[in-house]
């Protein structure tokens, strides 16, 4: 490179980056055109003579969610900075990102699915005002009792109608019976059948993780007793989206409890066009790669701490 190309280049960058020139003013100045001045900003870079520096908290988690879709393939991640928790929870500061994500995609929403669950609940919360008519909001499971309501999908439904304008149905049902032929017996009940249909047709869905090894919400609620939890532990299970429990691999279990369950099966999760997971802390780190790995979702919303727990591992 000659000495009056390189200062021609100092000079550039100077004007442009310094003085913050038009590149229509450098070329002016200059007497080149303004396709060359722009050539000699990029020789600038790529000869080290400009480096550019993204100062804010953000660009890390931008990184992150970049990695994140490429090795997961998904559409979008979003990952909330841990700074984002000061004076919050983690879990509601991933809630409010997961409800202004999902107030902007739901615009172009007929049909949306609701499951239940802590940081679901939170999202609900979070998200804005506004009027939807025109959406019809359906829960993904049943949900019925004295315990908890306010986690379950038909309470959430309700309360998301509520904020939106919005219709919504509800599944009258339990979300876990205490067997398989009751559980026959409600899915056959034509009301149910209406709603699981809906629940299978909805555009798109939100929805949480559970670990059901740590930290469990079923179990803080009465749904899992704890020796059900380690013949869980023992089947392989991973995780669960509600209620129905799969293993590393993305795959439904083999165990009694999946077969209690009123919802929507994990076949049928899969077939939704978008599905929004959202979740947060370390410790579902197992649970959400099984999840990933199961190809239901292409939304993910978490926190920085879980962000690089799935990438580094």
């Amino acid at each position: 490179m000659g000495g009056d190309e390189q200062k021609l280049m100092v000079k550039t960058a100077s004007l442009y980056y310094h003085d913050e020139w038009t590149q229509a003013q450098i070329s002016k100045q200059i007497g080149m055109s303004r396709p060359i001045v722009s050539r000699l900003l990029q020789r600038a870079k790529d000869a080290g003579i400009v480096e550019v520096f993204i100062k804010d908290e953000t660009v890390h988690t931008v990184a992150l969610e970049q990695r994140l879709e490429a090795v997961y393939g998904l559409d979008e991640a979003v990952v909330v900075p841990q700074s984002r928790a000061q004076g919050h929870s983690m879990k509601s500061a991933v809630a409010a990102a997961g409800a202004y994500y999902a107030a902007k995609k739901t615009r172009n929403v007929n049909r949306l699915g609701i499951s239940w669950g802590t940081t679901v609940a939170e999202l609900v919360k979070h998200f804005p005002f506004d009027k939807r008519p025109d959406l019809h909001i359906v829960p993904l499971e049943g949900g019925m009792g004295r315990a908890s309501i306010d986690i379950h999908a038909n309470h959430l439904a309700y309360e998301l109608a509520k904020k939106s304008g919005a219709s919504c149905s509800y599944l009258y049902a339990p979300a876990i019976v205490d067997s398989e032929e009751m559980k026959n017996h409600f899915m056959k009940m034509a009301d149910i059948k209406s709603v699981l249909h809906e629940g299978a047709s909805v555009e798109m869905a939100i929805i949480g993780v559970g670990n059901p090894h740590e930290d469990s919400t079923l179990e803080k609620v009465g749904y899992l007793r704890k020796e059900e939890a380690e013949s869980l532990k023992e089947a392989g299970a991973a995780g669960d989206v509600g209620f129905r429990f799969f293993n590393d691999h993305g795959s439904a279990i083999d165990h009694p409890f999946n077969n209690r369950v009123v919802g929507i099966p994990l076949e049928q999760l899969k077939q939704i066009p978008s599905v929004m997971a959202v979740a947060d802390g370390t410790n579902k780190q197992r649970s959400m790669k099984g999840l990933l790995a199961s190809g239901i979702v292409n939304v993910l919303v978490i926190d920085e701490g879980l962000a690089m727990a799935l990438l580094n591992n």
